[in-house]
């Protein structure tokens, strides 16, 4: 059974102060988001031992990595955890089997606890042993080096932006693999990121960073539509719901998924029956209406209840907070519409979903 995560860290740099108090879960991918100088880095580089934060208490799988009250702070050599920077950072003289290789050495573990053949299979990078970095593209290497981190059996692993440096076609190269990496090793990673689609991709959990302090903290679903944090009122809010695929209407090119709340139809889905996927809703693709429509032409009709209203002041939108099913769902309406239905928290509507996009 895996033990949760305890970072407490307070850290002065005289106009930056990094100041939280997580307990975080000790298996997934927990993101760190926030904008450029919200302290994501710099709570990651603390976790890592490479900042020392005078006053910090950290304990991960049941171990104490840091303790300020008793003067413990383990060196970064000591702690079991795997480093991914922006870049890759490989050997540029070395074939990518010998940078895995350098790093093996260097730690004292049993062979049977490393599977790295698992690793390269599940990376798609077994065929590229043989080459050096410059013959390899941006998404291979960074690959490589999630790989060299994991070739260490490390109890976490901490990713600062290793998506940045990519174009966009070399980051959708990449995220399947982070996702598959994510269903199938038991390792608890923390990956720093400042895009909304990898938030919606990759997160279990997510923190939200602004000024050195989280200001909101909890599983991804929740998280993303709280309406007290920005996210929820940005362009891009969205929902993201775990399905599973039920049905093939192949007559209508639809496929039909199941969640907690119902059915939804998307368009044909090549998979099999019963393959769990990701759905991202954006809150500016869901409407609400008052009664069930007897004539439309949107497929997504489902019952749902308000349990959140704020106005976007400045965007005349009012952000809705809808609870269908045990999922939660983000609407983004004019302010008039609101006003028209006289929407108002417990209300019983209706959410129409006008489109869906799929995240794995």
């Amino acid at each position: 059974m895996t033990q949760p995560i305890t970072a407490r860290f307070q850290l002065n740099y005289g106009e930056f102060q990094l100041a939280v108090d997580l307990k975080l879960p000790g298996s997934g991918v927990t993101v760190l988001f926030g904008h450029s100088g919200s302290g994501k880095t710099t709570l990651l580089r603390c976790i890592a031992g490479l900042e020392h934060a005078p006053v910090g208490f950290l304990e991960i799988n049941g171990n104490l990595w840091q303790d300020s009250g008793q003067g413990l702070f383990l060196p970064t050599y000591k702690r079991s955890l795997g480093y991914v920077f922006q870049e890759a950072n490989l050997f540029p003289h070395l074939t990518v089997e010998r940078n895995l290789q350098f790093g093996l050495k260097r730690i004292e573990k049993p062979p049977e606890a490393i599977n790295l053949q698992h690793i390269l299979e599940l990376l798609g990078i077994d065929h590229l042993l043989k080459r050096k970095p410059d013959c390899l593209s941006g998404g291979e290497r960074q690959r490589v080096a999630i790989a060299r981190a994991l070739a260490l059996n490390p109890e976490i692993l901490l990713m600062d932006e290793p998506l940045a440096s990519l174009d966009f076609k070399r980051k959708q190269e990449i995220l399947p693999f982070l996702s598959r990496l994510n269903q199938e090793l038991n390792i608890p990673v923390l990956y720093v990121t400042h895009s909304q689609q990898e938030v919606a991709q990759l997160a279990d959990n997510l923190v939200i960073m602004a000024d050195g302090k989280a200001i909101a903290s909890g599983p991804l679903s929740e998280t993303l539509s709280r309406l007290d944090v920005p996210l929820a009122h940005d362009r891009e809010a969205a929902s993201v719901w775990p399905v599973t695929i039920v049905e093939h209407e192949a007559d209508y090119e639809l496929t039909r998924v199941a969640f907690s709340g119902g059915t939804l139809s998307l368009p044909l889905v090549d998979a099999a029956i019963g393959t769990p996927l990701r759905l991202q809703i954006y809150a500016s693709d869901v409407s609400i209406v008052l009664e069930a429509p007897t004539a439309t032409s949107i497929l997504n009709v489902l019952p749902a209840t308000i349990t959140g209203l704020t106005d976007d002041h400045g965007g005349g939108l009012t952000v809705v907070r809808l609870q269908v099913g045990t999922q939660a769902l983000l609407a983004h309406i004019t302010r008039k519409s609101a006003l028209l239905l006289n929407l108002h928290i417990d209300m019983a509507v209706y959410a129409q979903i006008k489109g869906t996009s799929i995240l794995n």
